[in-house]
């Protein structure tokens, strides 16, 4: 799955139809050697970790584009591949 965003060494991803692991709205982030699984809107680690200047990045750019995280989210649950994001600036 492509990402839907990247700045700052993080990479965001959301993966079609990913309901079964994760039920909550959640995006993929790898930075480094490390990955977590973010539910959206509140930015709660469901998965693996960050370090927290990175996570508190993640939170600040879900923040700034909820609406249009929970749009991709609802098009990946129907199969359909979500859009790119602009990234934190």
């Amino acid at each position: 799955m492509p990402a839907i965003s990247m700045f700052y060494g993080l990479v965001i991803y959301i993966y079609n139809i990913d309901i079964k692991r994760h039920k909550l709205p959640h995006l993929h982030v790898k930075y480094q050697d490390h990955s977590a699984v973010i539910g959206i809107p509140e930015g709660e680690v469901l998965d693996g970790s960050l370090p927290n200047k990175k996570l508190n990045m993640v939170r600040a750019w879900i923040s700034i584009h909820e609406e249009d995280l929970m749009a991709n989210w609802d098009l990946a649950v129907q199969g359909q591949t979500p859009f790119k994001i602009d990234p934190l600036k």
